[in-house]
């Protein structure tokens, strides 16, 4: 099992930018493939950005040209660097993960682990 603890959010106004990070335990880093997702009240967990543990990116269409999804395999921490921020970019952030998963678009439900969140709001 892997634990995973997200920090970074907070308020910031529209067009500002925030980096999330999230710090893995419990598993080797290297064999873990990440998901960023958001949630708002009443709304499914959404699909963000993904980085595969052989490095595979993928972003929602929503978040393209603006957020950054890295990871420090050294400090077995993962980024969400997230600029040109919107008021609709206001959510709970999650963090997930699962061993070995391959790229593309990360389903919430393939997620084995999932850290607690962090709020991001974002004012106009």
């Amino acid at each position: 099992q892997v634990q995973l603890v997200e920090s970074g959010g907070g308020l910031v106004q529209a067009g500002g930018s925030l980096r999330l990070s999230c710090v893995a335990s419990g598993r080797t880093f290297s064999d873990l493939s990440f998901g960023w997702f958001r949630q708002v009240p009443g709304k499914e967990r959404e699909f963000v950005a993904a980085l595969s543990w052989i490095g595979s990116i993928s972003y929602a269409d929503s978040v393209k040209g603006r957020f950054i999804i890295s990871r420090q395999n050294a400090e077995n921490t993962v980024y969400l660097q997230m600029n040109s921020l919107k008021p609709e970019d206001t959510a709970v952030y999650y963090c997930g993960a699962r061993r070995y998963l391959n790229g593309g678009s990360y389903r919430a439900d393939a997620m084995t682990d999932w850290g607690k969140g962090t709020l991001v709001t974002v004012s106009s």
